[in-house]
């Protein structure tokens, strides 16, 4: 019925009808990556529903009706507050650079009184929004090799900037992974990405020697030789390679992991909670979680395909990107493929900001699939005068 009531005019606004188009399979697979995370949580708390395991699933919980709530929007009101989000949010990274709250050596934080924010979490969405919203009103060969190519690129490296100066390598990369996926799927041209990419190879050794901080360049060396320091620099990486591969086919078994439950496993309820899942749920528990990670990754990209607006297609396509950078850098860093940097997994991980970061975005995500028949005008844009 509600399909069929998509087809008259005035019905596809009816909360009800919008409800409907919600995709909740989607919404299953996401549940039960949040529920995997609150028993692998429960099993590293000590079998105990405390410190994490409850608080994990009362924020999913409670970001999930956000979620809904986001999905109710209409894309016409995402279009037109982008650009505001990604100003506000660069403000704000400014303002860390003023005033910010240095902690753990990291110049991140805004005391806005009654908490801390991290504003580099807002630019990870505000970017997706003004790029899509960019490329919406400028035709398809401004997404290609022309002088307003900048546009983008400077739109995506000053925020990058920013939040690597903080240092907050990891964020930033996310940041800066995630713009270029959406001027990818915007069609750029495949001269203007081997450029880059030839650009940034030139730009290694570089960046190695002048940019990164010491300890960030330390965790690249011991990344590629974590045995040099093992009970130091190279702790991580070993203990973690250790969880996994101990677990074997089916795993330990729920409170049974020598490396999460005796504490040889660092960071077990964040950065590296999928180790504690492939040393107590083994191999088909590992793979398991990666393949409902690839479902719901699968489905949000179909969501982009059936979605009759370029800003939808290019917000989906920005906002899954992110959570698959996230799913992509984490995975490596634990099997060690890639150097340690903060970057948790998302829905699996005990963490509020990164839930509600990613719960935003699929929020979005919803909202796309929910109003995927409007079609949005593509405006002039300041640019065009120019042609």
């Amino acid at each position: 019925m509600a399909e069929s009531a998509l087809t008259r005019p005035g019905q596809r606004e009816r909360y009800q009808n919008k409800f409907a188009q919600i995709d909740w399979t989607l919404c299953l697979m996401m549940a039960l990556i949040a529920g995997m995370g609150s028993l692998v949580l429960y099993s590293v708390g000590g079998m105990s529903w405390d410190p994490w395991a409850y608080d994990h699933l009362f924020r999913f919980g409670l970001c999930f009706v956000v979620m809904i709530g986001l999905s109710m929007i209409n894309l016409s009101i995402w279009l037109s507050i982008s650009y505001w989000a990604y100003g506000g949010s660069l403000l704000l990274l400014v303002a860390v650079e003023l005033f910010g709250k240095v902690k753990m050596g990291a110049q991140r934080w805004l005391d806005i009184g009654i908490t801390d924010i991290q504003p580099s979490e807002f630019m990870k969405l505000a970017i997706v929004l003004a790029l899509a919203r960019w490329y919406h009103e400028n035709s398809a060969k401004d997404a290609n090799w022309s002088w307003k190519l900048l546009v983008p690129i400077f739109m995506i490296l000053i925020p990058f900037t920013l939040v690597a100066h903080q240092p907050d390598l990891g964020t930033a990369m996310l940041i800066l992974i995630t713009g270029v996926a959406v001027m990818v799927a915007a069609g750029l041209n495949w001269k203007a990405i081997a450029t880059a990419a030839g650009a940034g190879i030139v730009a290694i050794p570089f960046v190695f020697t002048f940019v990164l901080h010491d300890y960030q360049a330390k965790r690249i060396t011991t990344f590629l030789d974590p045995e040099s320091d093992p009970s130091g620099s190279g702790y991580h990486i070993l203990q973690s390679k250790i969880a996994m591969g101990s677990g074997g086919l089916l795993g330990k078994g729920l409170g049974l992991g020598s490396q999460s439950q005796l504490n040889f496993l660092p960071e077990k309820h964040t950065d590296f909670i999928m180790a504690a899942v492939s040393e107590e749920l083994g191999f088909v528990g590992g793979a398991s979680v990666f393949l409902l990670y690839g479902l719901v990754i699968f489905m949000a990209l179909r969501i982009a395909m059936l979605s009759h607006s370029h800003f939808g297609r290019l917000a989906v396509a920005g906002a899954i990107a992110t959570f698959a950078v996230y799913v992509l850098i984490n995975g490596a860093m634990v099997m060690g493929l890639a150097p340690v940097v903060g970057v948790p997994m998302p829905l699996l991980s005990y963490g509020g900001s990164v839930m509600l970061t990613v719960m935003v975005g699929f929020g979005l995500i919803q909202g796309v699939r929910v109003h995927r028949y409007q079609e949005l005008p593509r405006q002039n844009s300041i640019f065009a005068r120019f042609e």
